[in-house]
């Protein structure tokens, strides 16, 4: 017995010893967070946000593990609301383990919440916020992989166009998204001819009978809606159940197949429901077949819109802050060279595009899409109908 106890002390020993001669040395743990809507009626899209990231974290952070560092994801559920968005990006910026952020889905979240990123020199690359005031201010923190609203709304009036459309009424939801792209629809219909009939925002959710009782008795060939999902799908069914066949028309912001849980084949009445994105379906991307089966072998459904973007997105920051680590001698980066190893990645090959940064933080070229809604049934919202793809670059 004392052979045996004196061979497990050696044997201890040895291994003390062996883990000393390895330096000991603790891994660093590096924290990339996310910011989008976990809970609430946005949160299937929020959530894939989330999920995109992590699956980017999970399969991208090799370089960095190989470096001695730990790459964790901080998610943080900002619930579509600015306050709650400003207040988690406090609680970000004052953890100094976070090197980057991914998000938001809203714009009106994203505005305030990265002004604290912006003071805190912690880098924000957004897959889905396109009010042009996201990268109008000119933040180096502040990148985005989409397109701008001042681009997508004029696509959306164009298109209108195309269809022979001659008049429409236009609705917002009152914040800085809905509005803001509801107002490039309303100018560049007005100088393709289109007769706008109407312009307000609303905040309704449920009950649209005051407002469609103006909007139906003045007979627009289309009704715009600038916002959300959740109040446009019930606009357009409320409208149909009273009578109206013309064409809806909206944005990215009723990509989500929650939309087909509210209108259901509603949608498909009529002369039909369109939507421009920035946000193709995933399938819409030669390269993210493998990124949509790793998707649902994990997480059990097929991606929500900006799911593979959140992915580029994380995937943009990963190789931002290996090359600011490798930059600083294999030590953990500064928040500001990070920001500046994003803006310096040129020609990034991600998985819904490659990926080159103007000076403001936009791509050199976005794409944007037409999208028909072809059926109500939720689980087949990413068979959508593509109808027009263009690649355009931002204004100057």
């Amino acid at each position: 017995m004392r052979n045996r106890a004196v061979w497990i002390m050696a044997a201890l020993l040895a291994i003390g010893l062996l883990l000393a001669g390895c330096g000991g040395k603790k891994e660093q743990v590096i924290k990339i967070a996310t910011q989008s809507p976990l809970s609430g009626g946005m949160s299937a899209v929020g959530t894939d946000i989330k999920n995109g990231a992590q699956l980017a974290i999970e399969q991208l952070s090799g370089p960095l593990t190989a470096m001695g560092f730990k790459i964790e994801l901080a998610a943080f559920d900002d619930q579509g609301n600015p306050d709650t968005g400003v207040a988690n990006a406090k609680n970000i910026v004052s953890d100094p383990a976070i090197l980057a952020i991914v998000g938001h889905y809203n714009s009106g979240v994203q505005i305030p919440s990265s002004e604290e990123y912006h003071a805190a020199g912690l880098v924000n690359v957004s897959p889905a916020n396109t009010n042009p005031k996201v990268t109008e201010r000119g933040y180096m923190e502040v990148s985005r992989i989409c397109g701008r609203d001042d681009v997508q709304g004029a696509v959306g009036a164009q298109f209108a166009s195309t269809k022979g459309i001659k008049s429409a009424y236009v609705l917002h939801d009152k914040t800085a998204y809905g509005q803001g792209i509801a107002e490039y629809f309303k100018r560049e219909s007005e100088k393709l001819g289109i007769k706008v009939l109407g312009f307000e925002g609303t905040e309704e959710k449920a009950n649209f009978d005051s407002i469609l009782t103006p909007i139906l008795a003045s007979k627009p060939e289309t009704i715009y809606f600038g916002g959300m999902f959740d109040q446009a799908a019930v606009l357009f069914k409320q409208a149909r159940q009273k009578g109206y066949m013309g064409m809806f028309l909206s944005d990215d912001g009723f990509d989500s197949s929650d939309a087909a849980k509210i209108g259901g084949d509603i949608l498909l009445q009529g002369a039909g429901t369109y939507f421009s994105t920035v946000a193709g379906p995933a399938a819409a991307y030669p390269g993210t077949a493998k990124f949509q089966a790793d998707f649902k072998a994990k997480f059990g459904s097929e991606p929500q819109p900006f799911a593979a973007q959140s992915y580029d997105s994380a995937a943009i920051v990963l190789k931002a802050i290996e090359n600011a680590a490798v930059a600083a001698g294999k030590k953990v980066p500064t928040r500001p060279d990070v920001a500046k190893a994003v803006r310096a990645l040129k020609d990034f090959p991600g998985i819904t595009g490659t990926f080159t940064f103007n000076s403001k933080g936009d791509l050199e070229k976005a794409k944007y899409f037409i999208i028909q809604v072809t059926s109500g049934d939720p689980a087949k919202w990413s068979e959508n109908k593509i109808d027009k793809i263009l690649d355009i670059a931002p204004p100057q």
